[in-house]
This record gives structure tokens, C-alpha cells and sequence, in this order.
């Protein structure tokens, strides 16, 4: 396969949304601009049912090199997640069972195709080389890595300050991640900035097993000025399986500093249109109008440029003219109770949260507060949450 060397599309993968490059950009430049086919790969642990807009970032870098004429690897943690990544944790997560860990990656490979071109998309799940490990294996990759190494991580550092404990599983973890870079022998790895330890762990045991430089290369996370990232607490995460107006109505209620690096790391948008963004920005323009287009462009990659036009004039519809949608995603759950209708109507990601959202006032059936949790929706009611989200009950 012709590999594109093309230098401003190399620029704009070294820079476009990328926090750091290991060992170093210069690096990485030159094997881009060599002509050989790179092998190189991106791991998510299906620690849940959906992809998201985190995984999203990630896997529009991936689709850059892919793009160029790179092998690329879209790698499920089967075993890893069973274990659980101890990143930005400061309590020990709970272990999955590998049943309940393929059942939530059965729908990654569909949510991907909006990204990447699943035929030129290798899908691997490390369990086929960790399931096989023996124990002196695993002892003999351990000492490759020593105990200062793992205690460098801050989270750990927190947990002995406030007393809590840290279970040996999690300092196997990164050596178990590190791993599958020595099993699948690749040039790199990408992820968010937060995967950084963990990836960093798969260049020591690369240098160590392999005696090959692994490059290593981060992604920004999508955040406000205030370091706040987006999470399932704050109702403002994306999954790739929400809802075509819930996907819209998520990004409108992100934060204005939000929007700028929104653009640059989850749109396709031209990296002309995303500086005039910020040039918008800086002279006053209302950041609604941004946001607007943020929305749409987002949705657009998802659904097409006619749902996401169609997203658009709903949203204004409810906020201009104060109307319920026209278009209501119907769900067939008459005779369940508020709660699991919520839940199973997409509107919240854990029944917890349901409950919290109708305690605090920010759920309605039919246009009316609803406060009991224990309240039985019928056919033809339509449940709002919050402004901007609704389902119909068939």
C-alpha cells in the first residue's frame, strides 16, 4: 500500500488535538515522512455499554493515520477490563466478569464505522494473549518495571495519603496494558492524556522485551478553563448510542471554553474553520451561534448533514418557541415505573440517577413535576428531563 507522506497532513496529525508525543514529535515526523506502513493501535476497555465522545477523539486520530495508509488497530480489552483501570480512581474499581465485559463491547464495531473504515480495521482483544500468561511470565514481566515506577502514579500517591488501599491487581494493571504493545509488536499507540502511564508502560516493556522505540502520542481531553471534564455526573457525556437530539442537546449545554476544543478535537471540520473559531470568539460573537454549528457538525458524523440539520431546528423550536419536539423517540415501556422509563428511555445512564433527577424537581410527565419515584407511566405521556430532553411512551 502507497503510504501518503503529504506534509501538511502530517502536521496537522502531530498537532490537531495532541497534548504530547513520545519520545519526542520529531520522532514520530520523520517515520511519517519515511514511506513505511506503521502498525499502531488504540485500546478501549469496555467498562461500559457505549463508546463515547472521549473514545470519539481518539478514534478521529486513528482514522488520521488510517487515512495516510497506516495499519491500525482498534484493540478491546477483554482481560483489562475485567481488571480495572486504577487512572484518576481513588477507590479501587469493581472487577467485571468476562460475560458482562463482551456484552458491552457488542456494539463497538457498529459505533466505530461512523469513524473509521471497519475494512481496513484490525479488531483484536487481548484475553487471546493475557488469558495465556503462566505465572512466571507474568512474574518475569514485573521485573521489568519497579515499585517507585507505579507509585509515581498520583492517584496512588492520594490513596496512601488518605489511607485507602490499593489493591496488587492495580499494579498489575499498566504491565498487563503495557503488554499488549510486545503481543501485537506495533510501532505506537494513541490515547487521551489520561492513558499516559499505562502507555508509557507498554514503550518500557517495548525497549525492554522487543529492543524497539515505541512512540506513544496523547490526546487533549475535552475540558472547561477549570480542568472539569466531561462525565456521566455532570449529564453532559456523549454516548455514540444516544439519541440524535440528546447528542445535540448535550453539546448545547456544554461550557462556553468548551467550544474551541470542541471543534478541534471532535468535528472533521477544516483546521481554517476551527481557527476562525476561536478569531469568533475573541471578537464577541454570541458563543450560542457557536455552539450551534459545534452541535451540528458533531451530530453530523454521526447521523448525516439532514438529521443534523433537522436536530438543529428542533432544538430551536423547544427553546425559541418553548415547544415540545415534533419528532419524540418512542419507547415501549407503558406500565414501568418513572425510574426504569428514564433509564431505559436512554434519558439517564444509572437508575441512581433517575432518582436523583426526580428528587431534585428536574423530571416532568406531561408538562408536571413528578416527585415519586414510584410513578407508573402510561401510553401517550411524554417524559421530559431537564429543558431540553423527551421520549413518548407507545
Amino acid at each position: 500500500m502507497k503510504i501518503n507522506t503529504d506534509e501538511k497532513k502530517i502536521n496537522e496529525l502531530l498537532t490537531r488535538g495532541v497534548e504530547n508525543v513520545y519520545p519526542n514529535p520529531e520522532f514520530l515526523e520523520k517515520l511519517l515522512k519515511s514511506g513505511k506502513q506503521l502498525k499502531l493501535y488504540l485500546g478501549i476497555d469496555p467498562t461500559g455499554p457505549s463508546l463515547h465522545i472521549g473514545h470519539a477523539i481518539s478514534l478521529m486520530k486513528l482514522k488520521q493515520f488510517q487515512d495516510l495508509g497506516h495499519k491500525v488497530i482498534m484493540l478491546i480489552g477483554s482481560f483489562t477490563a475485567m481488571i480495572g483501570d486504577p487512572t484518576d480512581k481513588l477507590a479501587t474499581r469493581q472487577q467485571l466478569t468476562r460475560k458482562q465485559v463482551m456484552n458491552n463491547c457488542k456494539n463497538y464495531k457498529k459505533q466505530a464505522a461512523s469513524i473509521l473504515d471497519m475494512k481496513k480495521t484490525e479488531i483484536q482483544y487481548n484475553s487471546h494473549w493475557l488469558d495465556k500468561l503462566t505465572f512466571k511470565e507474568v512474574v518475569e514481566l514485573a521485573s521489568k518495571m519497579t515499585v517507585q515506577q507505579m507509585l509515581e502514579r498520583d492517584m496512588f500517591e492520594r490513596r496512601i495519603e488518605d489511607g485507602k488501599p490499593i489493591g496488587l491487581h492495580e499494579f498489575l494493571y499498566p504491565l498487563m496494558q503495557g503488554y499488549d504493545s510486545v503481543a501485537m509488536d506495533v510501532d505506537g499507540e494513541i490515547g487521551g492524556n489520561d492513558q499516559t502511564f499505562n502507555m508509557l508502560a507498554g514503550r518500557t516493556l517495548m525497549k525492554a522485551l522487543k529492543g524497539k522505540e515505541k512512540f506513544v502520542l496523547t490526546n487533549k481531553l475535552l475540558a472547561d478553563t477549570s480542568g472539569k471534564k466531561m462525565g456521566k455526573t455532570e449529564g453532559n457525556m456523549i454516548a455514540l448510542d444516544n439519541s440524535i437530539d440528546d447528542k445535540f442537546g448535550k453539546v448545547m449545554s456544554w461550557t462556553d471554553d468548551m467550544i474551541a476544543g470542541g471543534f478541534e478535537m471532535c468535528t472533521f471540520e477544516p483546521m481554517e474553520i476551527v481557527k476562525q473559531v476561536g478569531e469568533r470568539l475573541q471578537q464577541g460573537e454570541n458563543p450560542r451561534n457557536l455552539k450551534l454549528e459545534l452541535a451540528e457538525a458533531i451530530v453530523k458524523i454521526y447521523h448525516g448533514e439532514k438529521a443534523a440539520k433537522a436536530a438543529r431546528e428542533n432544538f430551536l423550536n423547544m427553546f425559541q418557541k418553548k415547544e415540545t419536539p415534533d419528532q419524540l423517540d418512542e419507547f415501549d415501556l407503558a406500565g414501568k415505573n418513572i425510574v426504569d422509563a428514564l433509564l431505559e428511555g436512554g434519558l439517564v445512564q444509572s437508575k441512581s440517577e433517575a432518582r436523583r433527577n426526580i428528587e431534585q424537581g428536574g423530571v416532568k410527565i406531561n408538562e408536571k413535576v413528578e416527585k415519586n419515584a414510584a410513578a407508573v407511566v402510561r401510553a401517550g405521556d411524554i417524559i421530559q428531563k431537564g429543558k431540553r430532553f423527551f421520549i413518548k411512551i407507545k
